[in-house]
């Protein structure tokens, strides 16, 4: 069930309802003014609270009390926002989502939330609080045996937002492509394969008026995609090669390709992966989970002269005495030869098709994203994910989308002289180097097969789960990237 977010003009003091959450800057929970008078509304209550929580207003705290004596207001709950000198957007929907779980656990049906505004700009802050709260709030119970009975909110007023309702629908539609991201990541590879990746493009073209190309292994083989084949060729699961287009209505003024690494289980193959890492590998479809949930967001916002191409090389990478070997050539549908010395480096394969098929579509950039090395998250943690860019303009252009998402990414080095470690005897290449600079060498992998289209690759091997909950992601799949993607289309 999806909360009913509404903008309001008044303000805390004329509020009633369920919960109420105010938030306060570090340093600044002295009780004047308003807020003076919103505590004698609620009987003291606010005071009391921040005396007995030693409330600060620090970034992340949180307080909830009951109010007594009959008010109007049956909750209340501080939240902090840190320094006042130091608030963005991703704080501003950090304790929007902390609220949002209090508020849930407070038991509250009905909730008003009363937050600055950012830098003057209303709707960017109510982007924020309803990303805040509908990210935190989203729950996937779609195979447990009895649904969550969990109590949840069913309502949010934005206190002195009002004339923000475009941005809260624009929200709403972008977290509808961050959940059905999280969906297909967090399901079972025995109920998201190659097949039912393809019928949820279908459904996706179908709801909103994308145009669909799926190209069968047939299709594949006459464009010459070895390279994806030859991971393809050892699963039961026959492979699915999925383009979606959204078209605006005028002609458009930039063609934008999105492509997503799309393994709905990866086995290793027969460099077989071992226990502590290969139960997790149905997440190894993030990219092209992004590039679904982008599709939906995009086809629900409809940018009125942007064209945006959403490619993704579907399979899965099993062991069968028809799996490719160690040391076998494959040939890529722009003719390089690639040596295989680890079966287990395979998403670089089947981009490698799709990347050489994107580019022939005459777009203007392309933005791929691939749960791709174990080696970034070396470098970058569970947080931030890697980018590489043959363009500096589209770098920054990704990565302006990605602050206003507050989904974290650092660029790193596309150094040439690493691709020694990828140079074959008998082929142009082989699929990894060396293990130092690992995920360098699978973005120059990558390079070999985007010849003049700007270019970013983004790693987010890290990012695409989390153990536990961690802002406003719960435990499990995070649609990393959706965000980024979306903001990258409707700003570059």
């Amino acid at each position: 069930m999806m909360v009913k977010f509404q903008a309001v003009e008044s303000e805390a003091l004329d509020w009633s309802g369920d919960g109420l959450v105010v938030s306060l800057f570090e340093g600044e929970v002295e009780l004047t003014g308003s807020l003076a008078q919103l505590d004698e509304k609620l009987f003291g209550t606010v005071k009391e609270l921040i005396a007995e929580k030693e409330f600060e207003g620090k970034s992340g705290s949180l307080a909830a009390a009951r109010v007594g004596g009959g008010c109007s207001i049956r909750k209340v709950i501080l939240v902090g926002l840190g320094q006042r000198d130091n608030l963005t957007l991703e704080g501003i929907r950090l304790a929007a989502a902390a609220a949002a779980r209090s508020a849930k656990a407070e038991k509250c049906k009905t909730v008003a939330v009363s937050f600055p505004v950012w830098n003057g700009a209303a709707a960017k802050t109510a982007r924020a609080i309803v990303e805040g709260v509908e990210l935190a709030l989203f729950q996937d119970s779609r195979f447990k045996s009895e649904p969550d009975k969990n109590h949840t909110v069913e309502s949010v007023d934005l206190l002195g937002l009002a004339g923000t309702d475009e941005a809260i629908a624009q929200a709403m539609q972008i977290c509808a492509g961050v959940n059905l991201a999280r969906e297909l990541v967090a399901a079972p590879a025995n109920t998201c394969t190659p097949i039912t990746m393809a019928e949820m493009a279908q459904a996706l073209a179908s709801e909103l008026g994308l145009e669909l190309e799926i190209l069968e292994k047939e299709d594949c083989e006459k464009l010459g995609m070895g390279a994806f084949l030859g991971v393809a060729q050892a699963s039961d699961l026959p492979p699915k090669f999925i383009h979606m287009t959204y078209k605006p209505r005028i002609t458009p003024r930039r063609k934008l390709a999105i492509v997503g690494k799309g393994l709905t289980f990866d086995s290793g193959g027969l460099n077989l992966k071992t226990q502590g890492g290969i139960e997790t590998m149905k997440m190894d479809m993030g990219g092209a989970a992004a590039t679904f949930g982008a599709a939906k967001a995009i086809g629900l916002l409809k940018p009125a002269d942007i064209e945006v191409h959403f490619v993704s090389a579907v399979t899965e990478n099993m062991i069968s005495g028809h799996a490719m070997h160690p040391g076998d050539f494959l040939t890529a549908s722009n003719g390089k030869t690639i040596e295989i010395n680890n079966t287990d480096a395979e998403g670089r394969l089947t981009l490698a098709d799709a990347l050489v098929f994107t580019e022939k579509l005459g777009v203007d950039a392309i933005v791929d994203l691939a749960t791709l090395t174990g080696a970034c998250v070396i470098a970058l943690g569970d947080d931030i994910a890697g980018l590489w860019s043959t363009s500096d303009e589209l770098a920054a252009e990704v990565h302006q989308a990605s602050e206003l998402a507050g989904e974290k990414l650092w660029r790193m080095p596309l150094e040439e002289k690493y691709f020694e470690g990828l140079k074959a005897m008998h082929a142009d290449m082989k699929n990894t180097g060396p293990r130092p600079g690992g995920a360098i060498t699978a973005a120059l992998f990558l390079k070999q097969f985007v010849e003049k289209t700007p270019w970013v690759h983004l790693d987010i091997a890290g990012p695409v789960w989390t153990d536990k909950e961690k802002g406003y992601n719960g435990a499990g799949a995070t649609g990393f990237g959706v965000r980024t993607l979306v903001n990258w289309v409707l700003n570059g």
